[in-house]
């Protein structure tokens, strides 16, 4: 906190900053894309988490500007959470699977999927990636980095935000690029069900 003290964050108010906002979301997509498409950059959920934490602390000034913050109602976020978990479910098994089935193979599922059967030490591996990386890494790096400077880019108006949370789930289905056209879907539209939860 104490490097902080006495500097302006200047994303909360020039116009420059709303262009440095931009840049750093363009630079997010190239990363997103670089990685997980073209495979010429390093894994982006590593990449962004640490250039969004750094970002948001130097330009913000605290994590609570990406919504890293103690929630007003545990109750409430619980609720929102049930929701939104069966929201997905529902949309995934009665809508998105069986339309995007007309059109395109089942989503492929990670290689390490196949190998955690019957293995406890691969399936105790797998829960610590899935935590690390979907659980934490995602939702800093899209939810919050990228979410947070896409709204910038608009003075963080509530349409800035809806904007926002468009582009980041886009995004986020292209981070999902190994699962096929139809699990790039599906993880778009969860991208966007966790977005606006």
């Amino acid at each position: 906190m104490a490097f902080t003290r006495g500097i302006s964050h200047p994303s909360a108010n020039s116009s420059a900053s709303r262009l440095l906002s931009a840049l750093e979301f363009l630079f997010g997509a190239f990363i997103v894309i670089g990685h997980n498409i073209f495979q010429v950059v390093p894994n982006e959920v590593i990449v962004l988490s640490i250039v969004g934490l750094v970002s948001i602390r130097l330009r913000d000034g605290r994590w609570s500007a990406m919504g890293l913050k103690r929630p007003s109602s545990w109750g409430r976020i619980c609720l929102i959470a049930l929701a939104a978990a069966a929201l997905r479910i529902v949309l995934g098994q009665f809508v998105i699977e069986p339309v995007s089935a007309l059109f395109w193979a089942k989503p492929t599922a990670p290689a390490l999927a196949n190998e955690i059967t019957g293995n406890a030490k691969m399936a105790l591996l797998a829960l610590l990636l899935v935590w690390t990386f979907a659980a934490l890494g995602e939702e800093i790096t899209y939810r919050g980095y990228l979410l947070t400077r896409a709204a910038d880019v608009g003075k963080r108006s509530a349409l800035a935000y809806w904007v926002g949370i468009v582009l980041v789930s886009i995004l986020f289905g292209y981070g999902h690029y190994y699962k096929g056209a139809s699990g790039m879907i599906d993880s778009g539209v969860a991208g966007l069900i966790l977005g606006t939860a």
